[in-house]
């Protein structure tokens, strides 16, 4: 994160360390647990030890939630922003995809990977955001992304008022099913205060195809990513002064050498190997790029478009993927916990650049519900 970390340092942050993730942000393999990673260890949930952290950056959430730091960073390509601030109740940016330089990331998709800040409060990830937006000349897409930055920056758009007038569409299908009973009750109580708060309430809208967006296999967006990951990890590693891997046949082949650490994980290299066998940017790849486009087009552009909205509004951070195939930004707020203890967010996710309108909204619905407290750490 060497682009990011520049910014932060020149504007007076004090580094304390790298976290924790789900290792190779959960790319490794479909049977990796999140919040694990062979250097770092397991991850807890701060609130519940035992309940799932999610990932990738669970380490970034983690940390913040149980107050060992004051703000951090995280990655994104599909859900790993969101997911584990959901999960460990903080706030989590994802920025268009961009607006942030990914320069130093070990990159996974040049077309959705994002680095965005996570945090206890809007107003700090904000002042974050304003940190390391910008163009860096190692991250050739953080210049045509610039053109969102407003003159000013983010800050300006903490208004206490920021929900007033907002048209907010409301998604539920399937995203309510995937929720707990105690997180649709409190999703259905924050509409009202979204409605309190001066927000006009589009409710009962459908993603066209949205079963086939959420389905990575049939959408193509996991072939993309396997061919993607393939051709940015190589030319990453290459580019490193000192490895002792230089590709991703060569980071499998290490992993082979330590067999025996590969059973004390308990999983193993299942996604770097269909990785591996891909041939670049062929038929097959250029085909699912064309279709995500157009379930991005048909779908989540062609509603908010339709409906004049300025955000579209789920609970918890299921919605990622409508968000990372199209590049779009989202931002995911704590709201409320289950009997259990364990906490759950709401997001709110728009087009590219309309991060200002995300960060009224959001602001908006955390002042007036103020519903974030601190970790038990219950077993």
């Amino acid at each position: 994160m060497q682009g990011v970390v520049a910014k932060l340092r020149k504007s007076g942050a004090i580094i304390l360390g790298k976290a924790s993730l789900s290792e190779w942000c959960s790319f490794r393999s479909l049977n990796a647990p999140n919040g694990f990673s062979a250097r770092g260890g397991q991850g807890k949930n701060p609130y519940v030890l035992s309940a799932d952290p999610c990932g990738s950056s669970s380490g970034s959430a983690i940390s913040v939630a149980a107050n060992f730091v004051a703000v951090s960073l995280g990655t994104e390509t599909d859900g790993s922003i969101l997911c584990p601030s959901n999960a460990n109740s903080v706030v989590g940016i994802k920025p268009t995809v961009g607006l942030t330089s990914r320069a130093g990331v070990i990159p996974l998709s040049p077309r959705q990977d994002s680095v965005g800040p996570i945090c206890r409060t809007v107003s700090d990830a904000v002042i974050v955001l304003d940190a390391i937006v910008g163009v860096d000349y190692k991250d050739g897409a953080t210049q045509e992304a610039s053109k969102y930055i407003p003159d000013g920056g983010y800050k300006q758009f903490l208004k206490p008022y920021g929900l007033k007038g907002k048209r907010l569409g409301i998604v539920r299908n399937p995203f309510l099913g995937f929720a707990s009973k105690a997180e649709s009750k409190a999703f259905e109580h924050h509409l009202q205060t979204l409605r309190q708060g001066g927000s006009v309430i589009v409710d009962h809208l459908e993603i066209a195809n949205i079963n086939a967006i959420l389905n990575s296999t049939g959408s193509g967006e996991a072939t993309l990513l396997l061919a993607e990951f393939k051709i940015s990890l190589n030319a990453y590693l290459k580019d490193l002064v000192a490895s002792p891997v230089r590709t991703l046949a060569d980071v499998i082949a290490f992993n082979r050498k330590f067999a025996e650490l590969e059973k004390i994980n308990e999983f193993g290299q299942d996604i770097f190997l269909l990785a591996q066998a891909t041939n670049g940017i062929g038929n097959i790849e250029k085909a699912a790029l064309i279709n995500l486009a157009k379930l991005t087009r048909d779908g989540f552009q062609k509603l908010m478009w339709y409906y004049k909205l300025d955000a579209v509004v789920t609970p918890g951070a299921g919605f990622s993927p409508v968000l990372a195939i199209g590049g779009f930004p989202g931002i995911n707020v704590p709201a409320g916990y289950d009997d259990k203890g364990v906490p759950f967010g709401i997001s709110f996710g728009g087009l590219k650049g309309t991060e200002p309108k995300l960060i009224q909204i959001a602001f908006g619905f955390e002042q007036a519900t103020r519903i974030r407290k601190p970790p038990t750490f219950k077993a």
